[in-house]
């Protein structure tokens, strides 16, 4: 019960998280998988330490999809090849059953979580406050013109 409850947690905490928390959450989520499966290839358990890194990689695959090319097409294109690369280490250590790959893209991943730590959350633009001569016209109002208008006409 005490799964489903957490389970119940973690979609509402995603399904109403800001943007920016989004990617914070699956960076914490990719250094956590990492972390397992580090402690999976230490302990020697192959499946275990395989999921881990499938669960990495996927990850590192939805970031990548996440990337906004059009806004900034330098910075995606440079982040896309870095989880593409981080994505080639994990499989690297886990297929020569190798410890520094995985540690190299745990300080990756923790250098981009700080980075993202570091940004506020998104938060609508705020609507500016009318300008006082583009208020409105009332028709319905007690003056029948609107408030400014000039009389007589002039071109």
């Amino acid at each position: 019960m005490a799964t489903s409850a957490h389970d119940a947690y973690l979609e509402e905490k995603i399904l109403s998280a800001d943007p920016v928390e989004l990617v914070r959450m699956l960076y914490c989520a990719a250094i956590e998988s990492v972390e397992q499966a580090r402690r999976h290839l230490a302990a020697r358990d192959i499946p275990q330490r395989s999921a881990a890194i499938s669960k990495a990689v996927e990850i590192l695959v939805e970031l990548s999809g996440s990337l906004d090319h059009e806004r900034s097409p330098e910075l995606s294109r440079r982040l896309a090849e870095l989880y593409d690369y981080m994505g080639s280490r994990l499989l690297a250590g886990n297929f020569e059953q190798a410890e520094a790959p995985l540690a190299e893209v745990v300080k990756l991943l923790e250098t981009l979580a700080e980075a993202w730590n570091g940004l506020p959350l998104s938060v609508p633009p705020e609507k500016p406050a009318p300008h006082p001569a583009a208020r409105q016209w009332n028709p319905f109002s007690a003056s029948s013109e609107p408030e400014g208008a000039l009389h007589g006409w002039s071109f």
